[in-house]
């Protein structure tokens, strides 16, 4: 089909817009604008169980074996008899705090929203490649995330073999309560969300490929959109893998195969089992484990590059730089899953090898840290709560990046492996950056996705009290890490030497449990602004990108007429010659102006 053909069938539609009932235009969308809605409300309930549960759970670890009222109401008599959590229970609350927060809210929610709203917005396309492609990869991610809350309500407990999942714990129903029932439904939950992961990251990088409008050049891309292409390609790439762990695990569960077993024994008695290896499955697993930590940071990542140039008015510095470690950061990532394995008896030599890759990898993470301060540097800054949140994205991971590094080396990790150091390091780099990335992108594209603004004094205390919050849980477990308190351990009152280091359990679980709170802030400023907020004018922000040309209302289709042509790359703030201190990517070149970044 021609492009002017193309075009004519767009308008045809919007003729007929009135048409669209209740169930095709919010339920079984296909527009791009509503999917992202879709993926960004799924994620906020998935957010809010995923840390409702990790508070819970910190109040275990702050006050181990006392019974809390909360416990009976909330859990019921099966996880907290007479308010007192079970062991097992506490487990399976990691498990599915771990999971829900990596796969539900990180991965799909993040890549899900800002990927559906922003890919074809950004490009000049009208839509996805495959608008129907799109809407199924959004049932299947819903249908994923009902099977795994659902086995929160299983009778012998949903899956507690740590969000990891290693076997033989995940792979023989005797081995403890929560691997019958609930595994099997974990299982399937993250077959289903594969499969939905996969439909959508192939979507993306089709459309990033074939729908570009005229002009926009691989280098006119704004960085949040070569995120979001390398995010996906990271996710065709490496996902696989772990459906075949997931497949292979529900073989060795209900066909009696053998390929992560070896010789077991359970309460004496010797079973059949011959010939597996548990290492094969932890291969298997940070195969994608890794890449998917990236899957995560990147488009929090390329969403700051843009909230930061945007509020900076300036340019950002050293756009292909970004680009050159998008990509490296993209490579680096598949080869260094051995540094989770470590202490699995890994030949010295290849741990040496894993420490290289992994040492490697610091190397473009910096360049994205020092290009973010250089455009901060002396920049017209404009505080608004998106700004506060990217800036807090640079510090946390600069912060959590440099215990990767101790981490990432093979002789020192072996010394904090499994301790709250490991905890902290991850929860800051990857869990709070993307977090904070994520409401960054919220904060910042709201108007568009809505047409209406969020409040901006509750988004100051949402990220105060936030910023404050997030390190006062995650910085003082660096140091009960160093001591060797170790993690996952729903109470360490047996051991006298960790006895000293409960007063600041109590006090992370005390942050905790204030951050926990300030989140209602953000939810009711989220709400209450979709149907009350100011609203917007068409381009708030004075930003350079397409989006902000096309108009803020629900058309399929994304602009009235033509779409716009481009002329120029997306971070002309600020240019001399310009009565305005940003240029827009649809407005021509003047004679004899120079191109910047090219």
């Amino acid at each position: 089909m021609s492009a002017e053909g193309h075009d004519h069938a767009q308008d045809h539609e919007h003729e007929h817009h009135h048409k669209d009932t209740f169930i095709t235009k919010y339920i079984f969308s296909i527009d791009h604008k509503m999917i992202a809605k879709q993926y960004l409300l799924t994620g906020i309930i998935m957010g809010v169980i995923g840390v409702a549960i990790s508070l819970l759970f910190r109040l275990q670890l702050a006050w181990p074996e006392q019974s809390f009222k909360i416990f009976s109401i909330v859990l019921g008599d099966s996880y907290a008899p007479d308010g007192v959590m079970l062991n097992d229970r506490y487990l399976a609350l990691v498990t599915i705090h771990g999971t829900i927060m990596v796969f539900f809210v990180l991965t799909a929610a993040l890549s899900g929203t800002f990927s559906n709203l922003l890919i074809p917005l950004q490009l000049g396309a009208r839509d996805m490649a495959s608008g129907f492609l799109n809407m199924v990869s959004y049932w299947l991610f819903f249908l994923s995330s009902v099977l795994m809350v659902s086995s929160l309500f299983v009778e012998s407990g949903p899956a507690s073999a740590g969000w990891t999942i290693y076997p033989p714990l995940s792979a023989l129903p005797q081995a403890i309560p929560g691997s019958g029932a609930g595994m099997t439904l974990w299982l399937v939950s993250m077959a289903v969300f594969i499969a939905a992961s996969l439909m959508g990251s192939l979507n993306y990088i089709v459309t990033v490929i074939n729908l570009r409008t005229k002009g926009m050049s691989l280098t006119r891309m704004p960085l949040t959109i070569w995120a979001f292409f390398v995010t996906a390609i990271i996710g065709v790439i490496s996902f696989p893998v772990l459906l075949s762990a997931a497949l292979l695990l529900i073989f060795d569960r209900s066909f009696g195969t053998s390929f992560f077993l070896s010789d077991i024994y359970i309460a004496g008695e010797v079973l059949h089992y011959q010939g597996g290896s548990p290492v094969l499955f932890e291969h298997l697993f940070w195969f994608l484990g890794h890449p998917e930590v990236y899957i995560i940071l990147l488009p929090a990542l390329g969403i700051t590059s843009e909230v930061i140039a945007t509020n900076s008015r300036k340019p950002i510095f050293g756009y292909r730089a970004m680009i050159m470690s998008i990509l490296a950061i993209a490579f680096l990532s598949t080869i260094v899953w051995g540094h989770h394995m470590f202490i699995t008896g890994m030949n010295p030599f290849l741990g040496s090898v894993f420490t290289f890759t992994t040492l490697l990898i610091a190397i473009p993470s910096a360049v994205k840290a020092f290009n973010y301060i250089t455009t901060l540097w002396k920049g017209n800054l404009q505080l608004n709560p998106a700004m506060l949140f990217s800036i807090g994205l640079v510090s946390t991971f600069i912060t959590g990046g440099l215990t990767g590094i101790i981490l990432g080396d093979s002789t020192l990790d072996i010394n904090v492996h499994d301790t709250y150091f490991v905890v902290a390091h991850f929860h800051l780099v990857m869990g709070i950056s993307a977090l904070y990335g994520m409401f960054a992108g919220i904060y910042h594209w709201f108007p568009k996705m809505f047409g209406r603004m969020l409040n901006k004094n509750l988004g100051y205390v949402h990220f105060w009290a936030t910023a404050v919050c997030a390190y006062g849980v995650f910085f003082p477990m660096h140091f009960i890490g160093l001591a060797g308190l170790p993690r996952r351990y729903y109470t360490n009152t047996n051991f006298p030497l960790f006895d000293d280091l409960q007063n600041v359990n109590v006090l992370i679980t005390v942050f905790a449990l204030i951050g926990g709170a300030f989140q209602l802030v953000f939810l009711y400023n989220f709400f209450s602004s979709i149907f009350y907020g100011k609203r917007t004018v068409q381009n708030p922000w004075k930003s350079n990108t397409l989006e902000w040309t096309a108009p803020i209302e629900h058309i399929h289709g994304n602009w009235h007429g033509a779409i716009p042509e481009v002329h120029r790359w997306p971070y002309d703030y600020s240019k001399p010659g310009h009565d305005e201190d940003f240029v827009p990517q649809n407005v021509p070149m003047k004679e004899g102006e120079e191109v910047l970044h090219h």
